[in-house]
């Protein structure tokens, strides 16, 4: 029953076209902003086994449903106007503007991707409680989400979450050729190794190796990934939800880090308060995407079109 959630939803989200840009807007008044997203498709693909002719690889990135994931790194303007909207708890405030938000917990990144649920009439994806500190609480089997594997973390009704491992890395480094476990070394659709830079669009590049001395704008910070995401290599480290036993990883590396960092073989576990001070740890938002409703009611039982993918591996 699982699998044919799964397959369903698939289909139902199959109507959206892979890259196609879509804008979601929060907050109110002069604090509006929005959050730009990309289709990530081909459901159904397996993990990466080094199938894509380049040197690494790790065993992640099958996902079997369509999905959307952040175009960009959240912005420390997001965060700002958030906060100016009633979301609490939440800093991050190592840069300004349309820097990314760094130097921000695992925990301050779940509270966001609550507050964009909240703030739009959805169900918060994570359990989560502030007194002092922040504790997070596992959903029961009923209230998680079950396609790919049931996942406590992420409650299954949620609309905007962190993105699982599985999802991040599809995203960054998957060669959106249908359903196949063919993948790339670096999250700009190569096996070579990005041209490093302060910043710019330019194809095959990545803000990573010390070239500037703090990261760039989200929306100015390297070459795309085949589903057109940017800044997945270098920038700021991203968080993943990583719903395990283990701590939640972080992938991409970062402005003054090397190329070692930005391969896709290269995960690191944290504590979910580890900020990491003059390094930056940032991250991206992932969403279900919006197909019609009458699509949603053909193909998938009530509670099915639930999202999340659990693993507990580590390199």
């Amino acid at each position: 029953m699982k699998q044919m959630a799964a397959v369903a939803l698939g289909l139902a989200l199959g109507m959206m076209t892979n890259g196609t840009a879509l804008a979601d807007t929060f907050g109110t008044g002069a604090n509006t902003f929005t959050i730009d997203f990309v289709n990530v498709g081909n459901a159904g693909n397996a993990d990466d086994a080094g199938a894509g002719g380049g040197s690494y690889s790790t065993p992640y990135g099958g996902v079997a449903y369509d999905f959307r994931i952040g175009t960009y790194e959240i912005s420390q303007d997001a965060i700002t106007k958030a906060t100016a909207s009633g979301m609490t708890n939440v800093t991050a405030g190592a840069w300004t503007g349309s820097q990314p938000a760094a130097e921000i917990t695992w925990w301050e990144a779940a509270a966001f991707v609550n507050w964009l649920n909240t703030n739009t009439g959805h169900q918060t994806a994570y359990d989560l409680t502030y007194s002092g500190g922040w504790s997070l609480s596992l959903w029961s089997s009923g209230q998680a989400w079950q396609a790919g594997g049931e996942n406590l973390f992420r409650n299954k009704d949620a609309y905007y979450f962190l993105p699982s491992e599985d999802e991040w890395y599809k995203a960054a480094y998957h060669k959106d050729d249908g359903v196949t476990a063919n993948y790339w070394d670096y999250a700009t659709g190569s096996n070579t190794a990005p041209t490093a830079v302060g910043s710019g669009t330019g194809t095959g590049t990545a803000v990573y190796n010390n070239v500037t001395s703090s990261p760039a704008a989200v929306n100015n910070n390297g070459g795309l990934s085949p589903y057109g995401t940017m800044g997945q290599n270098g920038n700021v480290f991203e968080w993943n939800e990583s719903a395990s036993s283990e701590g939640p990883a972080v992938r991409g590396g970062f402005w003054a880090g090397t190329e070692s960092l930005l391969r896709s073989s290269t995960r690191f576990n944290l504590d979910p308060t580890d900020v990491l001070n003059d390094i930056g740890l940032g991250f991206r938002v992932a969403s279900i995407p919006e197909p019609s409703t009458a699509a949603f009611m053909i193909l998938i039982p009530v509670g099915a079109w639930s999202l999340g993918r659990r693993r507990s591996r580590s390199l």
